[in-house]
């Protein structure tokens, strides 16, 4: 079920209705139904890879909590490490590890050759999966105790708002508020209706309005002039940005209103000043995931330099692979880990401060450089292959032929992209919802009637899936 389709508009309040009439000590299981309910609107059978990952996790969780030293826990954590990175393996990554493995043998005139396995990648596999580790892993080192009550775990894996596409949240941060009593409030209902109505405006208006466009150049780059490339390369970096923002704040609202509230995932990551910080405001659940459970277990940067640089080079190039099966992810992450060395390294040198005011001089500057990187790099993350990435850039330099073919763009593609800059730029580290809640009812209801009516009438005419349901 996608939350840009009229069955989660009628999913939703329904879920509303009966979380606020059901006796508190019965929510848990309205929610979890609901939950699997709506994971299979997707593909039923693959609700039982969720219910395996939760009972052996949930297995897990529970002896390590009965064993007091971490050899003794360890046997749980490593089923656990195996259960959820071999499903991930199985489903994500075999086909790629195959299909690179055979090139080898190809090389060395082996005649040797790994099978494929022929299966739709369960949606959100990534997501949830990290989720769950995160709790065995706190469980392990003692930074939790063990969940005993087996309903409120599986709701934990599997709480609907954000089970596909994430936040990525924590055992400790969640679970709490799905055990406490929520009352019904009208704020936390209009905030969460605020937040679901532009997370629609910036999905259904801005990232599927550019979403024609981006598929049509990098279907045929050789067909388009360098502008054109260009553009294609510019409205692709603001539709993935639109696309999974716009699903987060979707996510966030739908569990405010039930006085859920699940972590920002974007702070206006486009007007960061470099590299490092870009990370802390884009995916920041995922971000912060690999900080706490990859970067800090290596040493973070309590080791040599060039340990530390390693460290980096190493998250950022995992970062990629878990985006994608594919060398192009990889290399977009080892792209991220060398800049990031590299800004770190000349910043040191010189002594170079990135502390300025908010849109002064300096920061707009700054941000510039760093949007342009991200957006030249988005090329791929977008592309099949490394040689579609490479063709792109070859055709912005080939392709200055005015006979060229150019592309048409519809002027409400540019407005709708012009509206979302600008909100997004007084946005910065602010959220939509308590900004608009400031604003007199006049101004208020004009914002809504807005975002409706752009729904309504400048929508993109394919119901288009969200780009992070693929990872």
């Amino acid at each position: 079920m996608l939350f840009n389709t009229i069955d989660y508009v009628i999913f939703l309040p329904i879920i509303i209705i009966l979380y606020y009439l059901t006796p508190h000590k019965f929510r848990w299981l309205l929610l979890l139904a609901a939950s699997y309910y709506f994971y299979m609107c997707w593909k039923v059978e693959y609700i039982f890879i969720i219910i395996a990952s939760t009972l052996i996790d949930y297995f897990s969780g529970l002896q390590m909590g009965k064993r007091n030293t971490k050899k003794g826990r360890l046997p749980f954590l490593i089923l656990s490490l195996l259960t959820n990175l071999g499903l991930l393996f199985s489903f994500k990554y075999f086909n790629f590890f195959s299909e690179s493995a055979n090139l080898l043998f190809q090389k060395f005139n082996l005649s040797y050759e790994l099978p494929f396995i022929n299966v739709l990648l369960p949606v959100g596999i990534s997501f949830y999966t990290f989720q769950t580790l995160s709790y065995s892993i706190d469980v392990f080192y003692g930074r939790q105790k063990p969940e005993k009550h087996l309903g409120y775990f599986a709701l934990y894996v599997s709480f609907f708002p954000q089970l596909v596409a994430g936040p990525i949240e924590r055992f400790s941060r969640l679970t709490p508020q799905l055990k406490a009593y929520h009352k019904f409030s009208f704020s936390n209902l209009s905030n969460g209706l605020r937040l679901i109505l532009y997370g629609l405006f910036i999905k259904m208006v801005v990232a599927d309005n550019l979403s024609g466009i981006v598929d049509q150049i990098y279907a045929a780059p050789e067909n388009y002039s360098s502008l054109n490339i260009l553009i294609g390369i510019l409205f692709y970096s603001f539709q993935i940005y639109s696309d999974f923002y716009g699903y987060s704040i979707i996510a966030i609202g739908s569990a405010l209103i039930m006085g859920i509230k699940i972590m920002d995932n974007f702070k206006t990551p486009y007007l960061a000043k470099n590299i490092a910080e870009f990370w802390q405001r884009w995916h920041i659940s995922l971000s912060t995931w690999f900080r706490d459970y990859l970067y800090y277990p290596m040493g973070g940067n309590k080791v040599a330099k060039t340990r530390w640089m390693f460290n980096i080079f190493v998250v950022f190039v995992v970062s990629g692979i878990w985006h994608g099966a594919n060398w192009t992810f990889i290399i977009w992450g080892a792209l991220y880990g060398i800049v990031y060395l590299i800004e770190k390294t000349i910043n040191g040198w010189f002594k170079i401060s990135e502390n300025h005011k908010p849109f002064s001089l300096w920061h707009i500057i700054l941000a510039l450089k760093t949007f342009i990187f991200v957006t030249l790099i988005w090329v791929f993350f977008r592309s099949q292959s490394f040689n579609e990435a490479i063709s792109i850039f070859k055709y912005i330099i080939t392709n200055t032929d005015v006979n060229i073919k150019e592309i048409v763009i519809p002027t409400v593609t540019w407005i709708a992209l012009l509206v979302f800059v600008i909100s997004d730029i007084l946005l910065y580290n602010k959220r939509f919802d308590t900004s608009v809640e400031k604003l007199s009812m006049p101004l208020r209801w004009g914002i809504y009637s807005l975002l409706i009516f752009a729904i309504i009438v400048f929508a993109g005419v394919d119901n288009i899936p969200f780009i992070y349901f693929q990872f």
